[in-house]
C-alpha cells in the first residue's frame, strides 16, 4: 500500500498542477536571486518579497558585485517592503560577500548555516532551488499540513526529523523535492490556514482534521 505522504503529494500535483517556481525573473543569476529571495522571505510572505526584488531588479541591483557595493541604507529601502529590512540588509550584505567568489561545489549546507541570519529552512531552499541540491524545504506549511493529516503528533517536531519523515517516503527526485514543497505551500494559502478551510481541500478524504 502507498503511504499517505506520497499520496498526499499525488493529490495536490493533480489538484494544482507543476508549480514551476524559480527561476522568476529572466536573465537574472539564478542563484543569486533564489538566494536573496529566501533570505527575504523570512518572517514575511511572497508578495512582500516579489515587490522587494522587483525593487532591487529596477535598480539593477540583482548582481553580486553591485550588491556588494551598494550603501546598506539604500538597501534597505530596497527591501522595505519585505519587513525586517534592516536585519535582511545585513544578513543580505554578509551572504553575497561569503559566497559571490566561492566555488559553487564548496557551498555545502554547514556553510551556509554559519552564515549569520541563514537558518536551516533558508539554508535547503537556497540549496534546492539555487542550486539544484535534494534536501527538501521544511517550513510551517509543512508542519502544520502533516500534523493535520495524522502523520506527526506534534506541530513542534524537529526539523531535521521531519525532514528525515518526508524524504523517506517519497522518491529521492529533485524536481518532486522542488514541487512536493510548493505545493505544500500552495495549499496552505489557499486551505490549509491557521483557521482550515476544509470544504473544497483537495486532501480532505484522508486528513484527519477533517475527520474530527
Amino acid at each position: 500500500m502507498e503511504n499517505k505522504i506520497f499520496t498526499i503529494y499525488k493529490k495536490l500535483l493533480k489538484a494544482f498542477g507543476y508549480q514551476n517556481w524559480w527561476p522568476v525573473h529572466q536573465g537574472v543569476d539564478r542563484f543569486l536571486e533564489v538566494s536573496i529571495g529566501a533570505i527575504l522571505t523570512q518572517n514575511t510572505n511572497w508578495s512582500n518579497v516579489e515587490k522587494a526584488i522587483e525593487n532591487l531588479i529596477k535598480e539593477n541591483l540583482l548582481e553580486w558585485d553591485v550588491l556588494t557595493d551598494v550603501e546598506t541604507k539604500k538597501l534597505e529601502k530596497l527591501i522595505k517592503p519585505a519587513g525586517f529590512y534592516r536585519q535582511k540588509a545585513g544578513y543580505i550584505k554578509n551572504f553575497v560577500n561569503a559566497v559571490k567568489n566561492k566555488p559553487r561545489e564548496d557551498i555545502t549546507r554547514d556553510f551556509l548555516l554559519s552564515l549569520k541570519g541563514i537558518g536551516e529552512e533558508t539554508a535547503d531552499s537556497i540549496l534546492l532551488y539555487g542550486l539544484d541540491r535534494p534536501y527538501f524545504v521544511v517550513d510551517a506549511y509543512t508542519k502544520r499540513l502533516f500534523y493535520r493529516a495524522g502523520i506527526i503528533n506534534s506541530s513542534k517536531i524537529k526539523y531535521p526529523q521531519l525532514q528525515k519523515l518526508i524524504t523517506d517516503n517519497i522518491p529521492q527526485d529533485l524536481e518532486i523535492y522542488k514541487e512536493y514543497h510548493a505545493l505544500i505551500v500552495e495549499l496552505g494559502k489557499n486551505y490549509c490556514k491557521k483557521k482550515p478551510v476544509c470544504g473544497n481541500c483537495p486532501i480532505k478524504n484522508i486528513c484527519q482534521q477533517n475527520l474530527k
